[in-house]
């Protein structure tokens, strides 16, 4: 084999660590952003909050002034560029300011957000230790609550106990009767009768929420019904309905239910009314989970007739950069002491770029889903354009997957609503013009055929095809029924009501 040397040019993106940090940072959410945020201004002392004292750095925007869509390359791109071909191995050679103590520049702070909330001593803070602290209670504690309440002895307290360890979140029992009696003889050496088990059970199905202890839904809803006045009305034919024919009720073939309770229309529906106030699942209603609240990345509102984007500003505490360690850094010293000075600020320079190139980042590509969307935002779902990945992607001059991190589990607050950013991307189905319609708009026509449909005779898949395609959308029945079952909605069969 003969050996030659060969000149070749090419191309390559070094992955430096500035890069994956900016990386890093783009996909992260907003809670998950703020937390990583806190970690490095516990572990880089260069790093400090800005809490917009007087004698700060007066350059830059104002802490309350939103970051709005802007063009011209951003940080990201910067730092992709340094990567590719700045330099041979793609590493940041740090510089040194020329004059010290070193002067906060623009890269030093983040425009985008805000002051961090006040902490537990801070001057008007509302904070409150036992609601941040309290705990939910649960079912199963709500229920030992009321157990302590009732008088029992000793055996009929331990036949309760392990009744409601046999209780599901929802209020139904997870045990039958000869189970929960074979627990209870195990217990005492079989001494306890099935009569007594029997007993604490209906005891205990007085308890509150009502509806407790029951071992199908049949027995919770007569449970609910015993509990209501005598002179409710429908209430004896309420209990009819629920004990004889619940099943022809929940297959909706109400004429046999009329012949066999002999009732009108009127009179069947005033049961049903009833029935309806009724809780299948009155468990659920004791330790509800915590709600978990969304916190928009961007607004969008509509000013002068032009829909405008602006970051939340919000979502991270103001940072600068620490002049008095700053200061701290000497030139042509090698100590240890320096050294870790001077990686820090390099650092935390880097990192604020990197919180700047994520919100640039973001503003840009929530300006071009606004841009594609507009009509979304003027007319509704109905109006929703089929949008791709590679639509934004082409538009911003960004890779796919770099649009895809910053899309997810980023949110965006309009007039209509807050979205996720994912949202407003789906694929498309054709026409009969030539021309393509959202699935999401699909979505919402066939929510809106459904809502507007005559109860005695539901629309049926089929007939939901028909009817779109009257409207210039080829859709096939499969496809409606998938689109119907991700709206969670039963088919036709289940839909039929009394009027």
């Amino acid at each position: 084999m003969k050996q030659a040397l060969q000149l070749k040019l090419g191309q390559q993106l070094t992955m430096t660590p500035q890069l994956q940090q900016a990386i890093k940072l783009l996909q992260l959410s907003t809670l998950d952003l703020q937390l990583e945020i806190q970690q490095v201004l516990q572990s880089n002392p260069m790093l400090e909050l800005d809490e917009g004292d007087e004698d700060g750095p007066l350059d830059g925007p104002e802490p309350d002034e939103p970051l709005t869509a802007s063009t011209g390359e951003g940080p990201l791109e910067s730092l992709e560029r340094t990567a590719a071909g700045d330099g041979e191995s793609g590493d940041y050679e740090p510089s040194m300011p020329e004059d010290l103590p070193v002067d906060t520049q623009w890269e030093d702070l983040v425009p985008s957000s805000a002051p961090s909330a006040p902490g537990p001593g801070a001057e008007g803070a509302d904070y409150d230790v036992d609601s941040r602290n309290a705990s939910v209670q649960s079912l199963h504690d709500h229920l030992l609550w009321q157990l302590n309440l009732t008088r029992l002895s000793d055996i009929d307290r331990a036949i309760a106990m392990t009744i409601i360890d046999a209780t599901d979140d929802s209020g139904r029992l997870t045990s039958s009767v000869d189970e929960l009696h074979s627990l209870c003889a195990a217990d005492f050496d079989g001494e306890i009768e099935r009569e007594e088990v029997l007993a604490v059970l209906h005891a205990l199905q007085q308890f509150e929420p009502t509806g407790v202890f029951a071992a199908d839904l049949q027995e919770c809803l007569l449970l609910q019904l015993k509990q209501l006045p005598p002179e409710t009305p429908w209430l004896e034919h309420a209990r009819t309905l629920v004990s004889r024919h619940l099943a022809q009720l929940g297959n909706g073939d109400y004429a046999q239910i009329l012949r066999r309770m002999r009732l009108d229309e009127d009179a069947l529906r005033g049961v049903l009314q009833l029935l309806q106030t009724l809780d299948p699942f009155p468990g659920k209603r004791i330790g509800a989970d915590d709600t978990e609240y969304v916190v928009p990345d961007v607004f969008v509102r509509k000013r002068d007739g032009r829909w405008v984007v602006e970051l939340n500003p919000d979502i991270a505490p103001r940072l600068r950069i620490n002049d008095t360690y700053a200061g701290l850094i000497r030139r042509a010293d090698n100590s240890a002491e320096n050294t870790y000075l001077r990686d820090n600020l390099q650092e935390a320079r880097w990192f604020l770029k990197s919180l700047q190139s994520r919100n640039e980042t973001l503003l840009k590509v929530a300006s071009e889903i606004v841009s594609h969307q507009r009509n979304f935002l003027e007319y509704g779902e109905e109006a929703m354009k089929p949008l791709v990945l590679h639509d934004i992607a082409e538009a911003v001059s960004m890779h796919e997957s770099t649009i895809s991190r910053v899309t997810t589990r980023k949110y965006m607050h309009t007039p209509r609503g807050i979205f996720e950013l994912k949202y407003f991307f789906s694929s498309h189905v054709a026409t009969t013009t030539g021309g393509a319609c959202s699935s999401t708009a699909i979505r919402a026509l066939i929510r809106k055929l459904i809502a507007a449909e005559n109860p005695r005779k539901p629309l049926s898949d089929s007939r939901l095809a028909q009817l779109l395609e009257e409207q210039g959308i080829k859709v096939a029945r499969r496809t409606i029924a998938k689109y119907r079952d991700s709206l969670y909605i039963p088919p036709s069969s289940e839909r039929k009501r009394l009027v």
